[in-house]
């Protein structure tokens, strides 16, 4: 899931309260060289190093393994792949942090990380429906290994685009450049769409949670009802847990087609 340079963004005051974003960098960090160090490859990590560590395969997810929604979030396929996230996870979350405060900031990456990956599930399980249907060998149709943390982050972009299309609120300590955060937004969605091999569907998942949660958090602070907040929080987590549901419901029909498909799976990479 490869991520452009994060937009520039002019702040009154120094970035320096971003302990969280910096948490969540460091464990990620800390994550991938402990797996090179237990023998997966710094650039180019296997599907069966994917699987072992945690990625997200639908199939696998669905039917008996759904920590793999957020797990999924935390490996990253290469070196390259981690330093472009977490660049962007340095640049918006430095700033999204110290506007929403720690536990809203960190509520909103762990929920758009996540609708990212329900959603990128949920057109697998489409997808899949397709390919009885058809009854054809299609290979774009069967289900593929997905991870990182580009969801969340995109989340997190598009909060910060949301903020900087509104007007500034008067405790806003951030002018945020609105042209450049559309542009740098909009190249990371087109990019999907042109280069084979970026989950989109985890792009566009994370970045609608990110856009509701930013709206209502704008909301509280303009109207100054706090109970939105938390509210809010809320709201996403049974949402989330909702479309997680649906999901459930709909791999019933496709079941046999995945436990086939997971099996051999397994044969294949030995897991």
């Amino acid at each position: 899931m490869t991520e452009l340079t994060p937009p520039q963004i002019k702040t009154k005051f120094d970035v320096h309260l971003w302990w969280i974003t910096a948490v969540i960098i460091a464990v990620n960090v800390g994550l991938f060289f402990w797996q090179v160090l237990h023998g997966m490859d710094v650039s180019n990590p296997s599907t069966a190093d994917a699987i072992r560590w945690g990625a997200d395969y639908a199939p696998l997810t669905f039917l008996t393994e759904p920590m793999r929604l957020l797990s999924s979030m935390f490996f990253h396929f290469g070196l390259v792949h981690l330093m472009l996230n977490m660049w962007a996870l340095y640049i918006f979350g430095s700033v999204l942090e110290q506007i929403f405060g720690r536990v809203y900031f960190l509520a909103l990456y762990v929920l758009a990380g996540l609708m990212g990956s329900l959603l990128s599930g949920y057109i697998a399980i489409q997808d899949s429906y397709e390919l009885i249907r058809v009854g054809l060998a299609n290979p774009e149709l069967l289900p593929r290994v997905g991870a990182g943390a580009s969801g969340a982050v995109m989340g997190l972009g598009a909060a910060l685009t949301v903020l900087s299309l509104l007007p500034m609120l008067p405790q806003q300590r951030f002018i945020l450049d609105k042209k450049t955060l559309l542009i740098v937004m909009g190249i990371n969605l087109a990019m999907g769409f042109m280069i084979s091999g970026i989950n989109n569907a985890a792009h566009i998942g994370g970045m609608l949670m990110g856009t509701i949660l930013a709206a209502l958090w704008y909301l509280s602070q303009k109207t100054q009802q706090r109970w939105i907040m938390p509210l809010s929080l809320a709201l996403a987590a049974c949402g989330s847990y909702w479309f997680y549901l649906h999901c459930q419901n709909l791999v019933v029909y496709i079941q046999p087609l995945w436990s086939e498909v997971l099996m051999m799976m397994r044969q294949q990479l030995n897991f």
